[in-house]
């Protein structure tokens, strides 16, 4: 069974929706997936930057 065939329950914490109805990941969420898809996603907890295509550590 694939991971898309039996996705995991969202903790509320995990994501909020936008006034346009779409999902976004919070950071605490990506942190618990436990790395970085280099999507360039809003509250990228690793700091990656799409941009440069490099990690920015603060």
């Amino acid at each position: 069974m694939s991971e898309y065939e039996n996705p995991k329950k969202l903790d509320p914490e995990d994501f909020y929706h936008t006034p346009e109805g779409y999902i976004v990941f919070t950071a605490r969420y990506l942190l618990k997936r436990g790395y970085c898809c280099q999507n360039g996603c809003k509250h990228c907890p690793y700091g990656f930057n799409k941009k440069t295509g490099t990690f920015d550590l603060k």
